[in-house]
């Protein structure tokens, strides 16, 4: 009897703790992005990639990161103090935190482990904003390469906030192959998003006319990937890309240029995209 009792007393315990979760309201998603000032990097040069909460979807006060990268395209270079690589959201300067944190900072091989958690009382932090920026030195020779998120994990009071993460694609003495287009180039074509990590790629006019459009994607070697149109393009119209070949086939990761023709005049621009 004392222990069908004690079987109840446990059932009604996990109960309680079930309907409590139960009645917790749903999350929204921190989203965590790696971002360089230019997807491209002058051989033997250097580029700082930043981690960055581009919205404000969610709070937290708490993360813990770890960021990897190929260690034979670059050689991470710390700040000293460490404590310098923290962004604005950290330090108070674009946020309500007190600047009191207590960041952990550690490079393994191939990798770099961050954490860091917000000491003012009661503050959680949400974004947009800068987290933290990461200072590299490139290889001296052309390769085209990524810095990942291997992990995030991110807390607010002690609960697990849900985590979405986007890469970074770097193409390291890539400025051969693709040309600047000839005198007939000129700018008023952007790429959107740039780095590309979704199913289709979006190419925006920036030019006032109209009319007929033909356009390709070139790899760097120059070779057209895929051509598209013609098509008749509105005012600062659109158009998009499947990020597929002339076979249908997915395209690999990596750089790429897109040049518009329209009037007699050719627009372009390079893009990265990430698998």
């Amino acid at each position: 009897m004392r222990s069908t009792t004690s079987s109840w007393s446990r059932l009604a315990v996990l109960c309680a703790l079930l309907l409590a979760c139960a009645a917790l309201p749903a999350r929204a998603a921190v989203t965590v992005a790696l971002i360089a000032a230019s997807a491209d990097v002058p051989a033997g040069g250097d580029v700082d990639v930043f981690v960055d909460i581009p919205d404000s979807a969610s709070s937290f006060n708490a993360f813990s990161l770890v960021v990897s990268y190929d260690p034979s395209a670059l050689t991470l270079v710390p700040m000293v103090p460490t404590a310098k690589q923290q962004g604005c959201l950290l330090t108070g300067a674009c946020s309500d935190a007190c600047g009191e944190t207590f960041p952990q900072f550690a490079a393994a091989g191939d990798s770099i482990n961050v954490s860091d958690v917000i000491l003012c009382n009661g503050i959680s932090l949400t974004g947009p904003g800068r987290l933290y920026r990461l200072h590299f030195h490139a290889a001296n020779r052309s390769v085209i390469t990524h810095v990942r998120i291997r992990r995030a994990r991110f807390f607010d009071a002690g609960l697990i906030v849900p985590v979405v993460t986007a890469d970074l694609g770097l193409a390291i003495g890539a400025t051969t192959g693709v040309g600047d287009g000839g005198a007939a180039t000129a700018r008023g074509l952007r790429v959107e998003p740039n780095p590309a990590s979704g199913a289709r790629v979006q190419f925006v006019s920036g030019d006032d006319g109209e009319g007929w459009v033909r356009a390709e994607v070139l790899d760097l070697q120059g070779r057209a990937v895929r051509r598209l149109g013609p098509f008749w393009l509105g005012a600062r119209g659109h158009f998009a890309w499947d990020r597929a070949d002339e076979h249908g086939v997915p395209v690999a990761a990596g750089v790429y240029l897109v040049r518009m023709h329209r009037n007699g005049q050719t627009r372009e621009a390079r893009f990265v995209l990430l698998q």
